[in-house]
């Protein structure tokens, strides 16, 4: 069975994703606690000094982390396609979906972030790792 690797530009476009978001991350991050002269302290939970933070500097924090959690999955499914030489057609389409869904969660996270259109953005999503699932799981069995 031969190896399918055009699934794998959707996985390096959300590798680069996760990439920006780090950034973006200390590039906010850094100079606020500057400018609040937050003293960082070691004993204390990483989310409870944090919160001293402004809101729109810690929801850069936030969607890193998230980008960190649900999308192993995508990374598994789309490397388990490409391996079983089925990383084309729908599967593509379905995994660009899927980054396309997780881009547009992540600026909505990180510059508005309403609770409940992230909700929608990432229950979206969600349905298309799921589908994926099923289908590389359709290949397996």
């Amino acid at each position: 069975m031969p190896v399918s690797t055009e699934i794998l530009s959707p996985v390096i476009a959300l590798l680069v994703l996760t990439s920006v978001v780090w950034a973006w991350m200390y590039i906010t991050r850094i100079p606020a606690i500057s400018k609040i002269g937050m003293k960082l302290d070691q004993n204390l939970p990483n989310g409870q000094q944090m919160s001293e933070l402004p809101p729109r500097v810690r929801w850069k924090a936030d969607n890193y982390n998230h980008l960190l959690q649900q999308p192993v999955m995508f990374y598994a499914v789309a490397l388990t396609l490409a391996l079983l030489g089925a990383g084309e057609g729908l599967n593509v389409t379905l995994a660009w979906w899927y980054v396309g869904l997780r881009v547009v969660h992540t600026l909505h996270q990180t510059l508005w972030n309403k609770i409940e259109v992230r909700f929608v953005l990432f229950s979206l999503s969600s349905l298309v790792l799921i589908t994926l699932i099923v289908r590389a799981a359709m290949l397996v069995w």
